[in-house]
């Protein structure tokens, strides 16, 4: 095993091999691609290019390896692809869901009954339809992508660049759960089953903003399980692991963002709970270290880094 200048610890043929990150990427593709063949037909028009847009990314990760020994250029991307990728990931199940135009959210409407007791996400900014809340919350959804993005982006600033690549793995994987569910158990979600209200707490400038924003990128049938929730709870987790302070400041937003899908009518109680599931079992898989290598030895566990001081 070697060390690199900046503190990474690599075994001298790592360069050379499939990471774990690349394993994952190739199983998504191969599920997305199930999906599509499924789905194609007289009535999915462009679904050749989606199926050559699932070969791109499986060549993304096969050359990932090449890309990891042609400098540090080649190296970042070759990190970073997984990551970098997932808004377009996202898009193309929106455009696959769109032109099936079935959903199941009967099932997650009666599955929320059962829970919650009524339909949350419809009654909760009615009830409730304050200024100030709406505020908070609408702004720390939009801070979704901070979220993610932050995360493994401060811990590579930091140079703590084997936590950066683990948490781009952890990210990484929680989304290809996500989008897989969404492409064979498309939900829409209350966005589009149930009216938007009109009241004080949607006239704000975030929850406006937050709109607009759907409204430019959402894709259709991607409710259930929130990736939202679960990206962003994965990636406060593994901020948490690897620096208390990183993950102290995403805390709060992450806090609101499980909050704000549910005010804002964007998801079902059921799909933020379902998230939060998903996050907290990719988090204690990581922590566990059964997949990737071990962390380092003054890291500890999301528990234990809670409960110290700074």
């Amino acid at each position: 095993m070697g060390v690199t200048d900046n503190g990474e610890r690599m075994t001298d043929n790592s360069r050379y091999k499939l990471q774990a990150v690349d394993i994952a990427t190739l199983a998504y593709a191969l599920a997305a691609t199930i999906a599509v063949v499924m789905y194609a037909g007289d009535d999915l028009l462009g679904w050749e290019w989606l199926l050559a847009a699932n070969g791109l990314l499986a060549v993304c990760a096969l050359l990932a390896p090449r890309g990891r020994r042609a400098g540090k250029v080649g190296r970042f991307f070759a990190d970073w692809y997984a990551v970098l990728l997932l808004p377009g990931l996202y898009g193309e199940v929106g455009v696959l869901n769109v032109d099936i135009g079935y959903h199941h959210d009967l099932t997650i409407q009666r599955l929320e009954l059962a829970v919650f007791g009524s339909q949350v996400s419809y009654r909760w900014i009615r009830e409730v339809p304050s200024v100030w809340l709406s505020w908070v919350l609408h702004s720390c959804y939009l801070a979704y992508f901070f979220i993610l993005y932050a995360s493994p982006a401060g811990l590579w600033l930091m140079g703590k660049k084997d936590a950066a690549r683990h948490t781009i793995f952890a990210i990484a994987v929680t989304f290809f759960i996500c989008y897989v569910a969404f492409l064979f158990y498309p939900v829409a979600g209350p966005r589009y089953l149930f009216e938007l209200t009109h009241n004080a707490a949607t006239e704000v400038w975030p929850a406006r903003a937050a709109q607009w924003v759907l409204d430019l990128g959402d894709s259709w049938g991607a409710a259930f399980p929130s990736s939202h929730v679960a990206g962003s709870v994965v990636a406060t987790g593994m901020a948490l692991f690897y620096s208390r302070r990183l993950g102290l400041l995403l805390a709060p937003f992450t806090a609101g963002l499980i909050l704000a899908v549910v005010y804002g009518q964007f998801h079902y109680a059921v799909d933020a709970l379902s998230g939060l599931l998903l996050a907290a079992a990719v988090l204690a898989v990581m922590q566990r270290r059964l997949i990737l290598e071990p962390a380092p030895a003054s890291a500890g566990s999301v528990v234990g880094v809670l409960g110290t001081s700074a």
